[in-house]
Parts: structure tokens; sequence; C-alpha cells
């Protein structure tokens, strides 16, 4: 699984995937449990290999905002704080079982600093997160909630069924009862 992700890239060679992802290490999650709190420190990286995550913070009055959600065959971690080595300001928690291959920080670097192919690997990495944020921007300018959550049907259907309603309403901006009218109206 891992190993067809980094051919994706079309970066390295079948012998330097087959070591890279022997640094990867295997973590089971149960759901409801954290990757990564708000106050730590992201020190790894995170494969998803089966499950469901939820990144999200709490606003000074206390709300619970998600504001991201990771699915299978996507990278998880704190970037900002993983990039600064300061402390992260969102919660990654599981929102189902899920499997992880995680990776530390020191291996990363060291890998980075042997092989200019990794650097490479990381731009590209850095690239496809900046076009999300980016993408997430204007679909909370332009779109409604609506065609947000059509989007979403479209491109995760699989998994939308188990993530809870709570936490598809704060992503999507509105509340769960709009969400379930927009439920209604929707049918695919």
């Amino acid at each position: 699984m891992i190993s067809s992700y980094f051919k994706r890239f079309h970066i390295f060679s079948d012998v330097e995937i087959e070591n890279i992802t022997c640094f990867f290490k295997e973590k089971k999650i149960k759901k409801n449990d954290f990757f990564i709190k708000e106050g730590d420190t992201c020190k790894q990286v995170a494969f998803i290999a089966s499950g469901i995550f939820r990144s999200y913070y709490i606003s000074e009055d206390g709300k619970d905002n998600t504001y991201c959600f990771r699915f299978p065959n996507e990278f998880l971690a704190s970037f900002a704080s993983f990039i600064t080595d300061k402390p992260g300001m969102e919660n990654m928690q599981a929102v189902s079982d899920a499997v992880i291959f995680v990776i530390p920080k020191s291996k990363i670097e060291e890998l980075a600093n042997g092989n200019q192919r990794w650097t490479l690997f990381l731009k590209r990495i850095a690239e496809q997160e900046y076009l999300e944020i980016e993408k997430r921007f204007f679909q909370l300018r332009r779109e409604s909630a609506a065609q947000r959550y059509t989007f979403l049907l479209q491109h995760q259907s699989r998994y939308i069924q188990q993530i809870p309603l709570q936490y598809l309403a704060s992503y999507l901006g509105i509340t769960q009862r709009h969400l379930s009218r927009i439920r209604k109206e929707i049918s695919f």
C-alpha cells in the first residue's frame, strides 16, 4: 500500500521504495483516540492504511471545529508543527478504528540528507498540501454547503457514512439540522 503511494510520484526506484517502506512501523489506533493533540509537537508522519481521521481545533468559546478529514492512502501529520518543531494548534482524532504506518521525523531528515530525490518528494507533498488548503479555502468562499457535501460524496462516498453527523456539519460550516436537509435533497 505504501509502496503504491510512493510509485505514483515516479521519483524513487523500486529498490529505494522497498528500503523506504522498511522505516514505517505499523500502529493501530482505536476510534476516538488521537494521533496528535493540541499543544504536542509533531515528531512523526503517518500513512493511513485504513480508517478515517479528522483534524479539529477548539475555539475560544469552547466549540469543536472540524476543518479536515484524512482518508486511507493519505499522509497524516500536523504539518506546521512538524516543520517548525513547535507545539501544534490542532487535534487529529480517529473517527474509526485505524491502522497507520508511522515514520519519525528524524528518519525523514536522514533520508532527505542522503538522497536528493527525497527533497523532490517532500517538495511535491508540500505542494499537494498547499493545493488542498487553497481548494478548501475557495470551496468555503464560493460553494454552498450542498455543493461541498456533494464533492465529499463524489470523492469519498465509501467513507462518508462512517463520519458522525456533528463532524460533517462542523466541516461544512452548518448545523446538523441543515446537513440532514441537504442529505435528504441529495441522493447518490
